[in-house]
């Protein structure tokens, strides 16, 4: 079955940096974009980046372009989220995900993984 395990999340204070990962098993990976997600506390979903399955297009949501850098590694079914200059406002929950079906849709998320950024 498909699976997409997140890590990485932990708590980092403002100007700081993480790296997601996104393991994954149960399809092809070299096959499929995979897309980063997000919600912050309150608020709906928000598209942050996606990766070709090649790794060679990538493309990345307004509030994150600059600072975030998505990545694979197709040898070990990994994507990955490098995240510097965080802000406070990239608190979340982040999610990998397969599949989209409509407007911030999938139909294959990981478990989501908590980043809190500190003032």
């Amino acid at each position: 079955q498909v699976q997409l395990v997140e890590s990485g999340g932990g708590t980092v204070q403002s100007g700081g940096s993480l790296r997601l990962s996104c393991v994954t098993s149960g399809f092809t990976f070299s096959e499929y974009t995979i897309s980063w997600v997000r919600q912050a506390p309150g608020k709906g979903l928000e598209w942050i980046s996606d990766i070709n399955p090649s790794g060679g297009r990538t493309f990345y949501g307004d509030s994150v372009k600059g600072r975030f850098t998505v990545s694979r590694d197709n040898a070990k079914n990994t994507v990955y989220l490098q995240m510097n200059g965080l802000k406070p406002e990239d608190t979340a929950v982040y999610y990998c995900a397969k599949d989209p079906t409509s407007h911030l849709q999938y139909a294959y998320w990981g478990q989501g993984t908590q980043v809190t950024v500190s003032s």
